[in-house]
């Protein structure tokens, strides 16, 4: 656990790749255990991504969050974006098979709860920290200049915003949707100089994309 640890705080570019890394090689699994594995696996890797944001935690300064009314804006904006596009243009894959635990474990049971809740906290909570610090603090910046942490994050770079964006929408099923986030988000980091407004727009933007889905019952959005 230590020499773990100690690889992931010792070198800047390990903290900002490898819990991401680590992160979505457990997404792309978790269809591979079956239709209750792949409700409770989603749990485990949301513990254990919360357990990578607290290893990176003391050694990532700008991994904190901040609240804006610029952040609070963008992130409401974005989840009406997501919804109201949804029907108008091609996604890259068809859906599979609805993440939907009440029709696996029952209506209104508390399993079913219990994961849903795991899932809106994970992604509101989880899910932002590790993919902004990947995508933004990394990414955007390492196309700057390989020495990435010379390079303030309120820095402006065309073709960075731009290509950072596409590929950040690109690992997304509603591409459109992505790539409209990822320019939003990188705005926000570029406006703001740090990367915490970021962080909380992206929450409450899954916070809210998670709310709908229940609510309305529009689990292809999962």
């Amino acid at each position: 656990m230590e020499s773990i640890l100690g690889k992931l705080r010792g070198s800047p570019l390990a903290a900002r790749v490898v819990p991401f890394v680590i992160f979505a090689a457990l997404t792309s699994c978790q269809g591979f255990f079956g239709e209750a594995g792949k409700y409770w696996f989603y749990v485990a890797k949301t513990l254990i991504g919360a357990w990578l944001i607290w290893a990176i935690w003391p050694v990532v300064s700008e991994m904190r969050w901040t609240l804006s009314w610029e952040a609070v804006f963008v992130g409401v904006a974005i989840f009406a974006l997501w919804v109201s596009l949804d029907p108008y243009y091609p996604k890259f894959t068809k859906a599979d098979k609805p993440w939907n635990p009440f029709a696996f474990f029952g209506v209104g049971t508390g399993l079913a709860w219990l994961i849903l809740v795991v899932r809106i906290v994970g992604s509101a909570l989880v899910v932002p920290p590790l993919e902004e610090l990947f995508y933004r603090s990394f990414v955007y910046r390492y196309i700057i200049k390989p020495d990435f942490t010379t390079v303030p994050l309120g820095t402006f770079h065309p073709v960075s915003f731009v290509a950072t964006s596409a590929v950040f929408g690109a690992v997304h099923r509603e591409w459109l949707a992505g790539i409209l986030c990822g320019l939003a988000y990188q705005w926000l980091v570029v406006r703001k100089g740090r990367l915490g407004d970021a962080m909380t727009a992206h929450a409450i933007t899954n916070f809210l994309l998670g709310g709908w889905v229940v609510y309305k019952g529009a689990w292809h959005f999962w």
